[in-house]
């Protein structure tokens, strides 16, 4: 299949227009599907897509975090497409509600889960996480994966890492991942005092092979849309401790699939990471069930078929 490279060089570039209009006037595709707001633009505005052709653009989050002008495009584009599909319900609701989308025009695709690495050789390539942290093989951990930014609320974890630290000897908190907020975070821990136990590994190409070392996995965030780190986690049959947001509440069933904590409240989260960590059949049964919802609800194979089932009914729609 080939491949356009469109050399978009700032925010709204009028030449990418330009480009894009030529390209796809050239191709006449029966589908366009663009993800996030960007792309979603370039694709909506007045003559860039053929008039035969039919527009899918993608929604990931619940994007709270877009400033006034870009929900005033969003606004104005929001029913220049035939279908947005969103990868949460939280996220159709978003746009349903704050952007103002159809409602008929969402259709809901949750992201697909590759299954934690399963293979000998997978499992023997797996970096040993305790080992390359100077830690025994015994620490208990509590860990997060993502981008070290605001959205996430990691203050919130690394208080109730303080807390949790002093009750259950010898634990250790792992956030895997970089972003604005690591020499923030790193500063923070060291005020409260527990710095010494707080591992920054980075970013990490071998993350999804760190995340089944966790022996619980917390996501504070304060907006999300669907989280893959937490499915993974899911899917890794780690338990999971989210903060009770409705992207979160998407995927996690309170108390059997995994613990929802109030956002912000940090004292939540520890109780939450000691109850994990100090009982092994509940640690046991949320992680057992999570990893039951995510391979049968969850699966790329799912997720692709809803995808080629929507581009063949939109690609039929006027035949």
């Amino acid at each position: 299949m080939p491949v356009h490279i469109l050399e978009k060089r700032f925010r709204f570039d009028p030449l990418t227009f330009v480009r894009l209009r030529r390209l796809l006037h050239q191709n006449q595709p029966d589908v366009v599907q663009s993800f996030l707001f960007s792309a979603n633009s370039y694709v909506r505005f007045p003559g860039v897509c053929p008039s035969g052709s039919k527009i899918v653009v993608a929604e990931r989050c619940v994007d709270s975090w877009k400033s006034g002008w870009q929900l005033r495009i969003d606004r104005w584009l929001s029913n220049r497409m035939d279908v947005m599909t969103a990868n949460s319900e939280s996220v159709a609701e978003f746009y349903r509600s704050v952007v103002g989308v159809d409602e008929q025009k969402i259709s809901v695709i949750s992201n697909g889960v590759l299954p934690p690495s399963t293979t000998a050789t997978e499992t023997a390539n797996a970096p040993d996480l305790r080992t390359e942290l100077g830690l025994p093989p015994d620490t208990p951990v509590l860990g997060f994966a993502g981008r070290l930014a605001p959205q996430k609320c990691l203050n919130d974890l690394v208080w109730a890492f303080h807390l949790l630290h002093q009750a259950v000897e010898g634990s250790a908190l792992v956030l895997v991942g970089d972003g604005p907020q690591r020499d923030q975070l790193a500063e923070f821990a060291e005020s409260v005092g527990c710095r010494s136990r707080v591992f920054f590994t980075g970013h990490r190409s071998d993350a999804a092979q760190l995340i089944p070392q966790f022996n619980a996995f917390c996501l504070p965030s304060s907006f999300e849309g669907m989280s893959n780190s937490l499915a993974e986690a899911m899917a890794a049959g780690v338990p999971v401790i989210a903060s009770d947001i409705p992207a979160n509440a998407d995927l996690i069933t309170n108390e059997e699939t995994g613990l929802l904590v109030p956002c912000g409240e940090s004292v939540a989260i520890c109780k939450a990471a000691q109850r994990i960590l100090t009982d092994n059949n509940l640690a046991k049964s949320l992680g057992e069930k999570a990893q039951q919802v995510i391979q049968s609800k969850y699966s790329v194979e799912q997720m692709v078929t809803s995808h080629i089932e929507l581009y063949e009914r939109m690609a039929g729609a006027d035949r």
